[in-house]
């Protein structure tokens, strides 16, 4: 097999752009050369571009032209635009979760707690129509970045659900953490919603992943989602609130608490939460019940490392985890986060995709069911936790 050499350009210089960056120069089954990257803010780009010495691409058309995969590092709001271009040029994207989803009316005062959420997830399920649509006509794919399925922790369930034969019969899970980076996270017209899709969709991926292995293993065909029961809260807005300081607050239209409970078309089940109530780093896990065997995936925190220290001074210049409010004490310390996380994995595995045609195992049949059933969670809770039917495409 010889190894290729394959063109990446990156959309966005935030967080997410980071962490793409890092986990491409751990790619090693092709050559990955990073031409550029592209975003509209001009001084954050020149920062991320001149420390890097890639080049700044003045628009996404040039950047996409030039490139043979895509990153899409960007807000969920411009996620379908950038995907369909790049597909429609024949070029590989990789984009950043959430898949997409609904921003509004453009109106001024447009309030993510008032809307009709029904309006919201039919504007949503168009939305994966139109990117869904636009991959059939490409000679490139969708790679859905969901980190949380390439975790080596999922990927060993993974094996287990393959050489077992086993029946899910009970998922449940979290992510939660004390806030997001993104500024414009809070404001449902940047972010498509709160924790339910911010946070929620890590577990949601994992779970429904889960499902699609086990029915490729035992029917040959993935098992769906089928309803959801969901409701939201917005504690830290709530009049009463006592703010210590240690939560982000400043979120404006959305929820910062979720819980879906999801119905598979089998008849089992998955329990899965997601918050910006938890303080001590981020908290991300997901336990599996089948019928022979029980699996606990700790992606973060987890016991790999753990260091103490009276006075947080002596850990100024050392990063400890994600999200973490002190240092002083003990600290579950991630010696490679990236790693524990799935981050450098997902690219190695859309990497060789990419040259060499290999499955990938996040793909947007999976974006396209987490999507649906948020967006119909999202009815479900204004609906104060109906049963809410999950299209599947």
């Amino acid at each position: 097999m010889n190894r290729q050499i394959l063109k990446a350009g990156i959309i966005g210089s935030g967080f997410a752009a980071k962490f793409h960056y890092d986990a491409l120069l751990r790619v090693n089954s092709v050559t990955v050369d990073i031409i550029g990257a592209y975003s509209p803010t001009q001084t954050r780009l020149e920062a991320f571009a001149q420390s890097r010495n890639i080049k700044s691409f003045t628009n996404a058309d040039e950047l996409i032209h030039a490139s043979d995969v895509l990153h899409v590092c960007t807000p969920p709001v411009t996620h379908e635009p950038l995907v369909i271009a790049a597909l429609q040029q024949n070029k590989h994207v990789i984009v950043e979760k959430p898949f997409t989803g609904y921003f509004g009316d453009g109106a001024e005062d447009f309030n993510g707690d008032t809307f009709n959420k029904k309006q919201g997830l039919e504007h949503t399920l168009r939305s994966i129509e139109r990117m869904l649509e636009a991959e059939r006509k490409s000679a490139g794919k969708i790679m859905y970045a969901e980190n949380w399925v390439y975790a080596p922790a999922v990927q060993k369930e993974r094996e287990l659900l393959q050489k077992t034969g086993a029946q899910i019969i009970w998922i449940h899970g979290e992510q939660s953490h004390s806030g997001s980076h993104a500024s414009t996270y809070g404001q449902w017209k940047f972010s498509g919603g709160g924790s339910m899709i911010g946070k929620g969709c890590h577990p949601l991926s994992a779970a429904i992943y889960f499902k699609h292995v086990e029915g490729r293993v035992r029917n040959g065909q993935p098992i769906r989602p089928k309803t959801i029961t969901a409701r939201t809260h917005a504690i830290t807005r709530m009049p009463g609130f006592k703010n210590e300081g240690y939560l982000r607050t400043t979120y404006t239209d959305v929820e910062d608490f979720a819980l879906m409970h999801i119905t598979f078309e089998d008849g089992t089940i998955a329990d899965l939460f997601a918050s910006e109530l938890v303080m001590g780093g981020v908290h991300n896990w997901l336990e599996i019940n089948t019928s022979n065997h029980r699996t606990v995936c700790n992606i973060n925190p987890n016991n790999s490392m753990q260091s103490y220290t009276p006075n947080q001074q002596y850990f100024d210049d050392v990063y400890v985890v994600e999200k973490i409010e002190t240092k002083q004490g003990w600290s579950s310390i991630s010696p490679d986060e990236g790693w524990f996380a799935g981050y450098q994995h997902e690219m190695e595995a859309f990497y060789r995709s990419a040259a060499y045609g290999d499955v990938i195992e996040s793909n947007s049949s999976l974006a396209a069911d987490v999507m649906a059933a948020i967006y119909a969670g999202y009815v479900s809770a204004e609906e104060k936790g109906i049963e809410t039917e999950i299209k599947v495409f």
